[in-house]
């Protein structure tokens, strides 16, 4: 049995681990042209189910090892003091087990467990489909019997086997953008946040000495270009001068960023993630969207019980095997739909009124009872729901 996936991120390499695993031979293409392991693009959360799928893999004591330690959040407010929350008062009321890793490490830990039995091919696209067999961008086609998309939510795997994007992205509202640069706040190992209406915009070390990270949460209904200069000109305009000098100086360095990134926050919502023998996992298909929490969990859970239902499977019970994966993770997708909007409204208020509510929550969160501080930090019980219902094999 032969399985081609395009998609070196986070599901792409789980699900390639257990395939093989299961005695299937395991082809990873990826467009991008190596890895991008190391301290790249921003941090990520492994929530519970998630945080047992890299236990399984027997990669659990590495992640902790090269977890991100942004242990606290201080929340910096032009004219007033700073509020300092724990950052695992946050997590409260999501999960009980949480390692927060930078996306680029996780890879690389991933695909080094992998590496070995996988045929990796980086700068490759799949550029046909027919059924389940796929013609690849370095001149092979691959009869497979299984081919998957964990290839992001501008997924060309699904555009291939379902159609335009524009039929099944919903657009949230806002937008993410990501950058490295010099440590010019200067605040110590803590996560520094800072937001008014509309905006939010953090700012950690990474493990890089003297580098930093900058996340920048923006609301707004326009379309932005996906000119790389237009998008960094947009950036400015949305933040502009709202919050302060501090964040004026994480913007100089906007240009000289080598690694921009910014995308909208959309969720892509589909009735079926399957076709044939062709099926997608993680923002591919599903999931609450970039940057609103969670999504790394789905994904990374979503490609193990994937692996599992075609653990077995002949040529002709893969059909049904992704039948059983759809309905295995029916609960925890229609969960995650509540999750981006929620999450959205606590991390990015709208209004002054919401921004102050929000600082006042920050400064009461750590002196209340274990249960009120779990329902406050519960973001509306979506993503508790979300990762409950993924009950892994």
């Amino acid at each position: 049995m032969h399985a081609v996936i395009s998609g070196a991120g986070i599901a792409g390499p789980v699900l390639a681990y257990w395939l093989c695993r299961y005695g299937w031979r395991v082809t990873v293409v990826e467009r991008a042209a190596d890895l991008r392991a190391g301290y790249g693009g921003h941090a990520v959360d492994l929530f519970g189910p998630a945080v047992d799928v890299v236990e399984r893999m027997g990669l659990l004591d590495r992640v902790r090892e090269n977890r991100t330690r942004n242990d606290t959040i201080t929340l910096f407010r032009t004219g007033r003091a700073p509020i300092r929350l724990d950052t695992a008062v946050l997590a409260t009321g999501i999960a009980d087990r949480h390692v927060e890793i930078m996306r680029g490490t996780l890879a690389g830990l991933l695909h080094e467990a992998s590496r070995d039995d996988v045929d990796y091919r980086f700068g490759t696209v799949i550029e046909r489909l027919d059924g389940a067999s796929v013609q690849l961008s370095d001149g092979s086609t691959i009869s497979a019997d299984l081919v998957v998309g964990a290839d992001g939510l501008h997924s060309g795997v699904r555009g291939l086997a379902f159609g335009p994007e524009e039929d099944y992205r919903h657009f949230l509202g806002a937008y993410l953008a990501v950058y490295t640069l010099p440590d010019v706040l200067q605040a110590g190992p803590t996560v520094a946040a800072f937001n008014a209406p509309g905006l939010a915009v953090a700012v950690y070390p990474t493990q890089e000495p003297g580098g930093s990270r900058a996340l920048v949460l923006a609301r707004t209904s326009r379309l932005i270009s996906r000119d790389p200069a237009d998008q960094r000109e947009a950036v400015r305009d949305l933040v502009g001068d709202a919050l302060g000098p501090r964040v004026s100086a994480v913007l100089a360095h906007l240009d000289a960023a080598e690694d921009f990134y910014l995308d909208d926050i959309s969720q892509i919502r589909m009735d079926s993630w399957s076709r044939g023998r062709v099926t997608l996992v993680g923002d591919a298909g599903y999931g609450p969207g970039p940057a609103v929490g969670g999504g790394t969990s789905l994904a990374a859970a979503g490609a193990y019980v994937l692996a599992a239902e075609l653990n077995g499977a002949g040529t002709d019970g893969v059909e049904a095997a992704l039948r059983r994966y759809e309905s295995a993770l029916s609960g925890p997708v229609q969960h995650s739909r509540r999750v981006g909007p929620s999450v959205l409204s606590a991390i990015v208020p709208r209004t002054r009124a919401q921004v102050w509510v929000a600082a006042q929550a920050m400064r009461l969160l750590p002196r209340l009872p274990r249960p009120v501080r779990s329902r406050l930090t519960s973001f509306g019980g979506g993503p508790a729901a979300m990762l409950d219902g993924l009950v892994l094999p």
